[in-house]
């Protein structure tokens, strides 16, 4: 390798990576950007199904309240670079974004690729160089960072910038390394776990319905005690070992603790009617239908996928005739198609999560710069540290945000 010099070693080259590393390079500062994989951003380019949520359209408060747990640490970082602050970047390195529905924010392309490119020209613009090697070691001298030895090499640097992601989607290269190095320097890492992630059910019926997606319903969580956790509108999908979707990833966030708690989920099918509407129109079906068996009268009701699930549910005989439903079992129905009842499991593992939660504790992480208190020119950004955000465009904002302080901040003379 020729390289053996750089201001800056960037370890991982995902949101927070490509961030810091085109912040450093911008600063006029020697980075090398290390990347095992061929492409910046894999995980990046697969975010939003492709079409990457940027960010969220809202107020540093807004993205605050929807950290769970202690969101105070980001403050500076999200003060510094604000949600209009990466919209201004991404339509300045000539990606143009529209705003969505939850203020979510996307390229009007809806090409995730787009976005990853545009840190990509504009960090070799800078004059920032990629390696495709991986971080196996960092050294250190005196307390200080003092280089970084890979596959193919070692560089001598003054500042270490680790941001290798969680623990999930371990394809793209989310493989834990930067917990190992954190660890090696005597920092905290909290328990990992999964968040924005599907659910797992034992409930046969959702193999029954694998495949089969609900639109404009109404997901509601409730814990043992039948507290509400978690209430929200959108679609989901039923899968062979449960649940999964934008409603359920969502409820994944909100649902923290398994060893403590269990879960089950309510969905209202038809949220957009009240029980007495709805019982209205279930009485306007009936009475075109009086001499059907009941199993052949809800075809304009409900899914085609659903009746046989919500008749077994309703307790009424399928082959009973209509005209012989009584006023309890119409009720039976109704609360059926308004409670639809999925018991929880567990959540799947963290390997299948959109976002790790858990990592470097970051009462060990200087909130304005994003150093390590334990290790002088060692700083930490992204998902790697212990802080993580409800579906929406959050995680990544954080990701640009503390990537961005990181970058700004290492590397400094004096």
């Amino acid at each position: 390798m020729g390289l053996l010099k750089a201001d800056v070693v960037v370890i991982g080259g995902g949101a927070a990576g490509s961030m810091c590393a085109l912040t450093a390079a911008q600063r006029g500062l020697s980075v090398v950007l290390l990347e095992p994989n061929k492409m910046l951003g894999k995980k990046l380019r697969i975010t939003g199904k492709g079409r990457c949520n940027v960010t969220n359209h809202c107020d540093v408060k807004t993205i605050l309240a929807n950290i769970p747990g202690d969101g105070r640490f980001l403050y500076s970082a999200l003060n510094r670079f604000e949600p209009r602050d990466t919209m201004a970047l991404f339509e300045s390195l000539g990606v143009p974004l529209k705003t969505e529905r939850g203020n979510r924010v996307f390229p009007v392309s809806d090409r995730s690729h787009d976005i990853a490119n545009a840190l990509e020209r504009a960090y070799a613009h800078a004059g920032g160089r990629v390696l495709h090697a991986a971080a196996t070691d960092i050294l250190t001298r005196d307390g200080a960072v003092s280089a970084v030895v890979t596959t193919d090499g070692t560089i001598d640097c003054d500042a270490a910038v680790v941001c290798t992601g969680g623990m999930s989607y371990p394809l793209t290269g989310s493989t834990g390394d930067g917990y190992r190095f954190a660890q090696q320097f005597g920092h905290t890492v909290t328990p990992l776990r999964a968040s924005l992630v599907p659910l797992e059910s034992n409930d046969p019926w959702c193999a029954e319905m694998q495949g089969f997606s609900l639109r404009n319903v109404t997901l509601t969580v409730y814990d043992e005690h039948n507290k509400q956790v978690y209430s929200d509108l959108g679609e989901m999908l039923f899968t062979h070992f449960g649940v999964s979707g934008p409603l359920v990833l969502s409820a994944s966030a909100h649902m923290r603790d398994f060893s403590q708690h269990s879960y089950r989920l309510s969905i209202d099918l038809k949220p957009a009617l009240d029980e007495k509407k709805l019982d209205a129109r279930i009485l306007r079906d009936f009475s075109a239908a009086q001499n059907r068996d009941f199993e052949n009268s809800l075809s304009a009701l409900l899914p085609r996928s659903m009746i046989p699930v919500v008749i077994a549910r309703s307790g009424i005989d399928p082959l009973q005739k209509v005209n012989s439903i009584t006023k309890q079992q119409r009720r039976a129905l109704l609360e059926t198609i308004k409670c639809f009842s999925v018991p929880i499991a567990c959540k799947a593992p963290v390997e299948d999560a959109i976002v790790t939660s858990g990592g470097v504790k970051v009462s060990e992480v200087s909130p304005k710069t994003m150093e390590s208190k334990l290790v002088k020119g060692l700083y930490f950004a992204g998902e790697l540290l212990d802080v993580d955000a409800y579906t929406g465009g959050f995680n990544l904002q954080i990701a640009w945000a503390t990537g961005r302080l990181a970058g700004n901040s290492c590397a400094q003379e004096g």
